[in-house]
C-alpha cells in the first residue's frame, strides 16, 4: 500500500479540471493513475472510475474539451455560495456532524428536483464501463436517512453507477439515489475529500478542485498515521475557469485546459512524492 490518489468533488468543472490536471501530469512523465489506491468523491467518483478502467487519458481529455451536448446532460442553474448557505441553514443547531448529515439527507429527499431514472443515465453517459475495475477504487456517499457515510467498491456488491450517482447526488440539486432499499446522497456531506481512506498509504496524491475547511485536519492526520501527503488544489487561473456554475457543461473545455496548464506547474513536487 505504497501510493494512494484522493479525487475530490468539484462538480462538472472539477471532473474536467482532474482530467486535465492528470493529462499534464502524465506528459510530464509523472503517471499517478496506477496509484494503489483511489478514492473519489463526488466529481471524484467519476474521474476514479474513468482512470481505473483503463480508458486512455487522452480519450478522456478530448472528451472534456468537445463542444458540450445539452441533450446529453443539460445546463443546471446552480450557484454553490447559496448552496452552502441553504446547508448551514439546515444545519443549524444539529447534534454533531451525523445530525447534521442527516438533516441535510432530509432536505434532500423533501426538494423538488429532476427524476433519479434521468440522473442515473446522465451518470452512466460519463462512465467508459459499468462493472467495478480491477484497480482499487473507493466510492463515498451519505445514508439520506440516518446521516451514516458509506465507502463502496467492487466488495460491497452496489453497481458502480450506482455507487457513482451516489456520490454526485448533490443535496437540493441532483435525487437522491437508491441503493438496495435506501437512499443516497453526495459524498462530498461528509468531506469533500475523503482522504482518511486513504490511511495506511505511504504516499497521499490529494486533488481538490474546491477546497474545503477539514482538508488540512484530514492531511494532518494522514501525516500522524505516517503517510507523506501533496495537496494540489485548482490555481487561480483554474478557478477563473469555472467561473460562476461549476455545473454549467459549457465550462468543461476551459477547466480542462487550466487543470492540463496547471499541471506544468506541480510536476516537480508531484514526481518527488510519487518516485518508489
Amino acid at each position: 500500500m505504497r501510493h494512494a490518489l484522493v479525487l475530490g468533488g468539484g462538480g462538472v468543472a472539477g471532473i474536467a479540471w482532474e482530467i486535465g490536471l492528470l493529462v499534464g501530469l502524465a506528459e510530464a512523465g509523472v503517471d499517478v493513475t496506477d496509484a494503489d489506491l483511489v478514492v473519489g468523491t463526488s466529481a471524484g467518483s467519476a474521474v476514479g472510475t474513468m482512470i481505473s478502467s483503463g480508458a486512455d487519458l487522452d480519450l478522456l481529455y478530448s472528451r472534456q474539451i468537445a463542444p458540450a451536448d445539452p441533450t446529453a446532460e443539460p445546463t443546471v442553474n446552480f450557484d454553490y455560495g447559496e448552496l452552502m448557505s441553504t446547508l448551514a441553514q439546515v444545519t443549524a443547531g444539529s447534534r454533531g456532524a451525523r445530525d447534521a448529515r442527516a438533516r441535510i439527507g432530509a432536505y434532500a429527499l423533501a426538494a423538488e428536483v429532476a427524476s433519479e431514472e434521468d440522473r442515473w443515465q446522465i451518470i452512466a453517459g460519463r462512465l467508459p464501463v459499468r462493472e467495478w475495475p480491477r484497480q482499487r477504487l473507493v466510492v463515498t456517499a451519505v445514508d439520506a436517512e440516518t446521516g451514516d457515510w458509506v465507502a463502496f467498491d467492487r466488495d460491497s456488491g452496489v453497481h458502480l453507477v450506482d455507487a457513482v450517482a451516489a456520490s454526485s447526488a448533490l443535496p437540493g440539486v441532483f435525487p437522491p439515489v437508491t441503493v438496495d432499499h435506501r437512499r443516497y446522497v453526495d459524498g462530498g456531506m461528509r468531506s469533500v475529500i475523503n482522504a482518511d481512506l486513504a490511511e495506511g498509504h505511504e504516499r497521499v496524491l490529494i486533488v481538490a478542485p474546491i477546497l474545503g475547511m477539514g482538508i488540512p485536519t484530514e492531511v494532518r492526520r494522514l501525516e500522524r498515521a505516517g503517510s507523506r501527503v501533496l495537496v494540489v488544489a485548482a490555481d487561480e487561473a483554474s478557478r477563473a475557469a469555472f467561473g460562476s456554475n461549476i455545473l454549467d457543461p459549457a465550462i468543461r473545455a476551459a477547466s480542462a485546459r487550466a487543470g492540463r496548464n496547471q499541471a506544468a506547474a506541480v510536476a516537480d513536487s508531484v514526481r518527488e512524492l510519487w518516485k518508489d
